[in-house]
């Protein structure tokens, strides 16, 4: 287990919607974090070191690439993309010639850190935040727009092998 990048108890088992559990926890311990689990029906996420995230959205943007909201901490930045399964992720990263081990994938059984969280390396902002209801996909309501994880990855790939992850791979 790495410190800082974990919830406070209740374990993430626990995690829940309920409203009246979320204000709760929240009056018990008000700086704890707010989680995303990424997978199933929720978001997945692509997280790369900082600096390889600003080079990755300069070369999305430049490329006319829609991108989803990015979530930034002081040293990872992470790309929330619509779901994907470990079957589509695995033959999508096996037609790479070379997939740096500082791109981390956040899929099935995955969180996320969410705004205005504070993780062990300094507090959790929006990159580019969320806009609702910009684009729905098919049967995903009217949360915000996510891009395919097809449309992204090779621009992630090619900032992440361009710039040195700083620190511990483990470390967010």
């Amino acid at each position: 287990m790495v410190p800082g990048a974990h919830p406070f108890d209740p374990g993430l088992l626990a995690a829940t919607t309920d409203p009246r559990m979320v204000r709760w926890w929240w009056t018990q311990r008000p700086d704890a974090p707010v989680l995303l689990a990424t997978g199933g029906r929720a978001p997945c996420a692509v997280s790369l070191p900082a600096a390889a995230g600003a080079r990755a959205l300069a070369v999305l943007d430049q490329r006319g690439l829609r991108v989803g909201p990015v979530v930034a901490t002081p040293t990872r930045w992470s790309l929330l993309v619509a779901p994907y399964g470990l079957e589509r992720l695995g033959e999508l990263l096996y037609a790479l010639d070379r997939v740096p081990s500082s791109l981390r994938f956040h899929g099935e059984g995955g969180y996320l850190v969410l705004p205005p969280s504070e993780t062990g390396t300094g507090g959790v902002r929006w990159e580019r935040p969320p806009v609702a209801g910009t684009a729905p996909r098919a049967g995903a309501g009217t949360g915000p727009w996510l891009p395919e994880v097809e449309s992204v990855v090779d621009a992630l790939v090619e900032a992440s092998a361009s710039v040195p992850d700083v620190g511990s791979r483990l470390r967010y």
